[in-house]
């Protein structure tokens, strides 16, 4: 049986993390008419599987990766799932100010990653 590879399955992991993540914050903004204290318990059970998959992913990838590796890949998936997410979710674009900060942010990904 075939197993997934130490340094891809935190990226995997983290990946699905921060899907539940994004719902738990943001998906509530379809639903405004729900009533607050709803809103927070549902996203405080989706944010519990988000930490289900966060910790693992963190402890077992601190094997094959730095702690600012880490938060770096993290929040450049997050960077990723919420752009998909603002524009197939929340039907809101994203515009070239967007890009241009996102790729300003990939610079500060290469640089944390490069070997000097």
């Amino acid at each position: 049986m075939p197993t997934v590879s130490p340094t891809l399955l935190p990226i995997l992991m983290l990946f699905a993390s921060n899907v539940f993540m994004t719902f738990a914050w943001y998906g509530h903004l379809k639903f405004k008419e729900s009533a607050l204290p709803v809103v927070v318990l549902a996203s405080w059970g989706i944010a519990f599987v988000e930490y289900w998959l966060a910790v693992p992913a963190n402890r077992w990838g601190s094997a094959v990766y730095s702690a600012a590796q880490l938060k770096t890949i993290q929040e450049v998936i997050t960077l990723v799932v919420f752009a998909c997410f603002s524009v197939l979710y929340l039907k809101e674009p994203l515009g070239w100010n967007h890009a241009l900060g996102f790729l300003f942010i990939a610079i500060g990904a290469f640089l944390i990653f490069h070997k000097w």
